[in-house]
Formats: structure tokens, C-alpha cells, sequence
């Protein structure tokens, strides 16, 4: 911590206390034993209190990648901060290992990144809204503006800020003018939304899940197993639900060592490798979740009972509001063919847009070079800017498909929080510089 002109100013103030900065926090703590010094860091937070996709985490719902993916594992084995003590805190290590998985609950794993965020209590600020993020007059530090839960706004000030604000809930065409619509709603939101549907009473609902990707896929089955009164249509645009690809040489691309190849590559070729790889994240599902929606329509065919479908080759082409339901017109892509359907709710697994980030950062945006990073994530700036900005979870383009996953958070956290250590080197230098020349 350093003061100027009265001012508090922070080594580093992170946006966002989500997994990215979480591990960040424990690469700082871990780095100040070698540094000799610990920098004045703080995390800011929106959320009252730590949670991690919390209003998707239904039951049946588990992890993509394996527990050994955790925060700090791959960087530091011998971390208390792995998900083997977490286990072994909390005395299910035995346990665990019996279950002979690599993939704990999504449940689970929220609870591991709890039990680690309790740990930086006393730098961490929860309820606290980051509305922008501004330059200081010579540039020497930023002002990172905050609202409170009571609508109180403070200003924070730093040499360095760490943007790791997540994404936001996409909301597609055409639901944009329905989104405000309590029975049109993102997957983000699902278990407070699904409580306030009639399904939840035992009353029959029509619920249409639009998407094709792991979140639309876990909503289908949790609806179908918790929700009998629940008649669900998952309406997807292509031909059928496509399995992620998470074989172990296509699996290589999720390592540090990948990020380094991505990177180096010029901006074409980072195109074709981000293309290429596409399917081992976005719009595709655990194939052990396909063969259960699979083997839940074949079951229906049996029974004669046909409560859930799966409506491949739909095209929205309109959504509208009315009193009795949310009217969707449905295009057939193979036949041309349209249809009306109604429903009782719509909930939208359309995925993420990765901005957050520009909205916080415009007052700073005449000082970047269109967001661009150097390999460590330090977002490259006009001279004139001294104070560091570096964005975690908005350089896939740069440093590849890893880039918004867990998979690459130690080796990441690690990279910028040496980064930090030495910015904070030269501040040093720079303040001792005029006490020097004196002598």
C-alpha cells in the first residue's frame, strides 16, 4: 500500500472475485514467500456473498474436467489450497477416492471455492457493484468506482487493476424486447426463476429450452427428473445434439504449454485453431447426457406418453408476449415448413458474451490499443498510462479456448501475479529515485 497526495493507493485491485481472481489471490499469498514482500491487494464483488454459478447448480449437474483442475494444483501441488485438502479438510477424501471419479459435483466444487474464499476475508469486499474503472490525471494510478447494496458509491485507487468480471448472460434474437418478461429467462437464473413456475405446484407447464450446448441439456434433465408436471420442447437450430470432444490429444489444447502455441501464432492462424477446436466448448454436451435425453424420448415412445422433445432444425423466427403464454414461430430448416408454439415459460441456454470488461474499462479505452494483451495478460496501453490493466477471461482470441475455463487458472494466476511483483519493483525504484539523486 502507498499513499500520494493522501490518497490510499493499492498494489493491485482486483474486479471480480469469481475462480480467476480467487486463484490469483492464492498465487499473490504464495508468491510474497519468494518475493520477501507482500503486495496490498483487494478483491471487490458484486454478489452478497461467495457463490459460483449458483443458480445453476442443480443436482445431477458435474464438472467438465477433472478435480485436478482446481485453483492451484497444476502450479503447486503441495498448495492447502488444492481440492485434495479441501477433501481431506472436510474428511471425504476416503470417500471421494471410493467414488473412483475425476469429476466431482458442480455442488461440490462451488463448495471448494467457499471454503477457499474464506480464507481472504479480510481482502475480499462483497455487495460492492464495480461501476467503472477511470484513469487518474497523469496516469500514474487508477480509480475504480463502486456501488454498494445501499447505493453508496466509493472510489478505490491502484497501480494495477485485475478485470476478471466473468461474462453475461446473452439474450438472442428475437427475446431482446421480452426480457423483461419474468417468463423469459437466461439459464444463469434458472433455480430462482424455475421456483416462482406453476410446475413447481404440481401444475402442467410448457417450458421451452432454447439452446444445444451443456447448460440447455442439464435444464432438460433436471426438469424431466424434479418436475413432473413440466412438458419440455429443447429447440435446437442444428441436426442433432453434438458430444464434446474431450479425448486425450484433443484435450492437450486446454495446457499451458497450448497457450504459449496460440499465442505465438499471428492472428489468422489463431483463427483457424480456435475453429478448429470449437467443439470442445460451445454448443456440445457430455455424451454420457445425450445417450440420458436420448434414452428419455425412447422410453416416452414405449409408455406412449410424450411429455419432452427435442426439436432439431428449428429456427426462432419470432417471439411474442401474450396473456396467455410466450407465442414462438418456429421455422422447420429442412422443409421450410413454420409452426406456432405456446408456452408457459422460455428459458434461454444461449450461452455468454465475454464485454464485460469494455463497459468497465471505457473511460480508460482512449489509453488501449483495442484491448489487445502482451502474453502475460497485461492489456497493452499508450505511454502515457503507467497504471497496469490486466483482464482475465477476455483473451481467448489471443491465448486460445483455455482462456475462459479453469483449466490454465494456476499457470494464468501465477504469470500475472509475477507480473505484478514487478511493476511493483519499479514503483519502488521510481519513489527512491528522487531520495537517490539527493545524496
Amino acid at each position: 500500500m502507498n499513499t500520494l497526495h493522501n490518497k490510499t493507493i493499492h498494489d493491485v485491485i482486483g474486479v471480480g472475485f469469481g475462480p480467476s481472481n480467487l486463484a490469483l489471490a492464492i498465487a499473490l499469498e504464495e508468491l510474497a514467500q519468494s518475493e520477501g514482500r507482500i503486495l496490498d491487494s483487494v478483491f471487490l464483488e458484486k454478489q452478497a456473498d461467495y457463490r459460483w454459478h449458483g443458480n445453476t447448480l442443480v443436482s445431477q449437474s458435474e464438472m467438465q474436467i477433472s478435480f485436478l483442475k482446481d485453483l492451484v494444483s497444476l502450479r503447486n501441488p503441495t498448495s492447502p489450497y488444492s481440492f485434495v485438502n479441501y477433501l481431506h479438510r472436510h474428511g471425504r477424501l476416503v470417500d471421494f477416492i471410493n467414488l473412483g471419479t475425476f469429476y466431482p459435483s458442480r455442488m461440490e466444487f462451488n463448495d471448494y471455492l467457499c471454503w477457499v474464499a474464506s480464507h481472504f476475508d479480510d481482502q475480499a469486499h462483497y455487495g460492492q457493484e464495480v461501476l467503472r474503472i477511470e484513469p487518474s490525471e497523469n496516469g500514474d494510478y487508477l480509480r475504480v468506482i463502486t456501488r454498494d447494496r445501499q447505493g453508496r458509491e466509493q472510489a478505490r485507487h491502484t497501480y494495477a487493476v485485475v478485470v476478471g468480471s466473468g461474462g453475461t448472460p446473452r439474450i438472442v434474437e428475437p427475446f431482446t424486447s421480452l426480457k423483461d418478461d419474468p417468463r423469459v429467462f437466461h439459464h444463469a437464473h434458472y433455480l430462482n426463476r424455475i421456483q416462482t413456475l406453476p410446475c413447481t405446484r404440481g401444475v402442467p407447464t410448457r417450458i421451452a429450452v432454447v439452446g444445444s450446448g451443456q447448460s440447455a441439456a442439464e435444464a432438460f434433465i433436471d426438469l424431466h427428473d424434479n418436475y413432473p408436471a413440466a412438458s419440455v420442447d429443447m429447440i435446437v437450430r442444428g441436426s442433432a445434439l453434438k458430444p464434446a470432444d474431450d479425448t486425450p490429444f484433443v484435450n492437450d489444447i486446454f495446457s499451458p504449454v497450448y497457450t504459449d502455441l496460440v499465442f505465438d501464432q499471428p492472428p489468422q492462424q489463431r483463427s483457424k485453431l480456435l475453429q478448429e477446436f470449437h467443439n470442445t466448448n460451445y454448443s456440445v454436451v457430455d455424451p454420457q447426457l445425450i445417450e440420458r435425453i436420448y434414452g428419455i424420448l425412447y422410453r416416452q415412445k414405449v409408455s406412449k406418453n410424450y411429455r419432452q422433445h427435442v426439436l432439431c432444425r428449428q429456427q426462432i423466427d419470432a417471439a411474442c408476449a401474450t396473456e396467455q403464454g410466450i407465442e414462438l414461430i418456429l421455422q422447420d430448416l429442412t422443409t421450410g415448413d413454420r409452426c406456432q408454439h405456446r408456452y408457459d415459460a422460455v428459458i434461454l441456454a444461449t450461452g455468454y458474451d465475454r464485454r464485460s470488461h469494455r463497459d468497465l474499462l471505457a473511460p480508460v479505452e482512449q489509453h488501449l490499443k483495442q484491448y489487445e494483451v502482451d502474453r502475460h495478460y497485461r492489456a497493452l496501453t499508450s505511454p502515457d498510462l503507467k497504471a497496469a490493466v490486466f483482464l482475465q477471461g477476455f483473451c481467448e482470441a489471443s491465448h486460445g479456448l483455455s482462456d475462459t475455463l479453469l483449466s490454465v487458472l494456476p499457470a494464468r494466476s501465477e504469470e500475472i501475479g509475477r507480473a505484478l511483483y514487478a511493476l511493483n519493483a519499479s514503483h519502488h525504484v521510481e519513489q527512491s529515485m528522487p531520495a537517490l539523486a539527493s545524496l
